[in-house]
């Protein structure tokens, strides 16, 4: 039974922290990729020659003119999609000019960059072999006009960002081949390079700084996520920010009235191919950051080599008017420091500041937390409940009831009260700790994998054991044995899920612990609970023997009666050695909890 219940254990912690939903976008909603047309997938692009192709029916453009955009391709493909960029700034994920459909049927228009129209997508994944649609030239076009799409042939096959044709305004100079075929390539004297890694250098004494270990120096580890912020000019209003993290695929950071995401001032450096995007959004809820742009941001430089992720830019402390959402950088906020490898989820809980910090105010060390008060009680509580209470208070139905049999606490049997005492505890401490989560997502959480459902079942069938207890039928009473079993197998089905959930709890996002070091204290306590099961087991089966013997023999000796007592001494002692090795992984696991 122990080493069944120890397998299934693994197996639910395996399956939980590895059960990630699976969601594509057939329906063309792509409005997250709209920054870097990346489709995440879960797969990287194709570096294989695209079988797709852009065309253009003209060469030139004057502002105001219509233009046809035809997407075709040797192969069908099941989703795309088609935006107009600058060509000469590589940097800028805004989009320019808005589209008009020729077949709304199959295709529908997006809002990207906050521009209405200015995107064009599919509405399904119904097979297509080609697309056209119109583009209208704005009135404040650049110079030049090109034209990008992501194919995606099918889910786990797509071609990123594919250059299209470039159209000029008259009498521009056509631009040289290397900006005109490959857009994410930029020559290494470009403006928008670092001329070197971003470090922790003068932190707290010219720039205030947010990181993550504390200490830790950008420029030479890798695992350092790194916020500075400074003003280069005293006499100038503006702000250089500085981020720094490993390439995975983002970091951001956000100004925010609270310790909440949600009605955030966001800045975000992406990779996008081999550079990097930069730019700014207002996050109005729990939401996607969308209408990313670069209005307001200035002296806009990147740097992504050595496994490293950086960018600095500036902005301005007032913003115009034309700028509504965003903040005023001469007030207090909360600063958020987020990474991940698909822009838009975090790889872990976003690194909060303790205190809100006067943006242009004075140089100093900033210390935050990536656990948030109220999720840090819910995992104590949840371990406390199932580690000690709940985890001493089964062992004690299951094989103390004769410890203290002739002995009573308030008209029932000891062990009865001290196990109804330690259950209804325990109930209680989950039921508690279950709420904690839902006021901290304001709702269900559903990018958690098994872990809620798991938490959920738990919660449900903790209730349900002290609801059954209540209709336990007298000793006497036939019905009493299927009550017995029907007990004990709820309330060992409730211990599975619960150890399952604390095997799933400690991969989540929103309280990681440290790895593998609490996945190991997990199977220690496992292998602990296993141990003194069987020992209690081996224990239980001598005393049904030599109790079969007494009863043959009727006869009870001094020798006989001192042997069980000394056999109560061992159980009592098993049962106090127990409780202390529970007690001490539950303190390794709430140590890691406190520091993070």
């Amino acid at each position: 039974m122990a080493r069944g219940t120890l397998s299934f254990f693994f197996i639910l912690s395996f399956f939980g922290g590895h059960l990630v939903p699976a969601a594509g976008y057939a329906n063309g909603k792509v409005t997250k990729a709209c920054s870097t047309m990346e489709p995440h997938h879960g797969v990287p692009a194709q570096t294989t020659t695209s079988p797709y192709q852009l065309k253009t029916n003209v060469t030139s453009f004057s502002p105001g003119d219509k233009i046809q955009v035809i997407l075709t391709g040797s192969k069908s493909f099941e989703g795309f999609l088609l935006q107009a960029r600058d060509p000469t700034n590589q940097a800028s994920v805004s989009t320019i000019g808005t589209f008009m459909l020729t077949n709304p049927i199959r295709t529908q228009l997006l809002t990207c960059s906050m521009h209405q129209d200015s995107a064009v997508s599919h509405t399904s994944d119904h097979k297509q072999s080609k697309v056209v649609v119109i583009w209208n030239a704005p009135h404040d076009a650049p110079d030049t006009v090109q034209f990008f799409v992501t194919v995606v042939a099918h889910y786990s096959k797509y071609w990123l960002k594919i250059p299209g044709p470039i159209i000029y305004q008259p009498g521009v100079t056509p631009l040289p081949p290397l900006l005109s075929t490959t857009p994410n390539v930029i020559p290494a004297s470009t403006p928008s390079t670092l001329p070197g890694p971003i470090t922790s250098e003068g932190c707290g004494v010219l720039k205030s700084c947010l990181v993550d270990p504390p200490g830790c120096n950008p420029g030479e580890d890798l695992h350092c996520f790194f916020l500075s912020m400074f003003k280069e000019d005293s006499e100038k209003q503006v702000m250089t920010f500085e981020l720094s993290g490993p390439a995975e695929g983002y970091i951001a950071f956000a100004l925010s009235l609270d310790k909440w995401m949600g009605n955030d001032d966001v800045y975000m450096c992406v990779t996008d191919g081999d550079s990097v995007s930069v730019s700014a959004a207002f996050v109005s809820g729990r939401t996607y950051p969308e209408g990313q742009t670069q209005r307001g941001l200035s002296s806009v430089s990147w740097r992504l080599a050595d496994g490293l992720i950086q960018c600095r830019f500036s902005r301005a402390v007032r913003l115009s008017h034309e700028e509504p959402a965003r903040y005023d950088l001469d007030q207090h906020y909360y600063l958020f420091l987020a990474s991940g490898h698909d822009f838009g989820k975090h790889k872990q809980q976003p690194l909060v500041s303790s205190q809100r910090k006067l943006i242009n105010g004075s140089a100093e060390v900033l210390h935050g937390s990536r656990g948030p008060l109220i999720l840090k009680m819910h995992g104590a509580l949840m371990l406390f409940a199932w580690m000690l209470t709940g985890s001493v208070g089964t062992f004690i139905a299951s094989f103390y009831k004769h410890q203290w049999a002739n002995q009573t606490l308030l008209g029932q049997k000891v062990w009865f009260q001290v196990h109804r005492g330690l259950m209804m505890l325990t109930v209680i401490l989950t039921a508690i700790a279950f709420s904690f989560p839902f006021f901290y997502r304001r709702g269900w959480s559903k990018h958690a994998g098994a872990h809620p459902y798991i938490g959920c079942s738990v919660v449900v069938l903790s209730v349900l054991q002290p609801v059954i207890a209540v209709f336990r039928p007298p000793p006497d009473c036939k019905r009493r044995p299927i009550f017995n079993v029907f007990h004990w197998g709820v309330g060992s089905l409730t211990e599975i899920l619960a150890v399952a959930a604390m095997f799933t709890g400690i991969r989540q996002s929103s309280l990681l612990l440290p790895f593998p070091q609490a996945e190991n204290v997990l199977i220690g306590y496992v292998t602990w609970l296993a141990f003194f099961r069987l020992l209690l087991l081996i224990n239980k089966h001598f005393q049904f023997r030599k109790s079969m013997q007494l009863d043959e023999q009727q006869i009870v000796s001094s020798e006989q009666l001192q042997i069980s007592s000394k056999d109560s001494c061992l159980k009592t002692l098993l049962l106090a050695a127990l409780a202390l090795g529970n007690t001490g992984l539950l303190m390794a696991l709430l140590s890691t909890i406190a520091e993070l």
